[in-house]
């Protein structure tokens, strides 16, 4: 587990974040749906693959899940929530700490400018991208 880094700031955690990525992307990438979709999905897939998850495992998955209907979304949140902790206590992750400690990773103005480098430099899969 990484060293714990403590919240000393009452705004919560998911504002905090909101404002980092608002400061970094700027409003129309904090608010674009498809954007925060996609890289979602980049951060969940890069956890499960540095937790042993196979790309084939990943399709089977993929082919399942859009199989059936779409789920609601507040209920889907409560769901990768319990399921992120779930993975986080099974493979003896700190969820709480990790978070914090990768926002005041990414707050460093360096590893900031670094974040929009390769943001600028990644495909761009939304629909209405050329």
């Amino acid at each position: 587990m990484s060293t714990p880094i403590p919240n000393m700031q009452a705004e919560p955690f998911q504002q905090r974040v909101n404002r980092w990525v608002v400061e970094c992307f700027g409003e129309t990438i904090a608010n674009d749906t498809t954007e925060r979709n996609h890289r979602f999905l980049e951060e969940a897939l890069e956890l499960v693959q540095s937790l042993g998850c196979t790309r084939s495992e990943v399709m089977q998955l993929v082919d399942y899940v859009f199989a059936r209907s779409a789920g609601e979304p507040s209920q889907e949140v409560g769901g990768v929530t319990v399921t992120l902790a779930s993975l986080c206590s099974a493979s003896n992750l700190d969820m709480q700490n990790a978070a914090e400690v990768e926002l005041h990773r990414i707050s460093d103005p360096v590893i900031t400018n670094k974040i929009r480098a390769k943001h600028a430099a990644k495909p761009k899969y939304a629909p209405h991208a050329s």
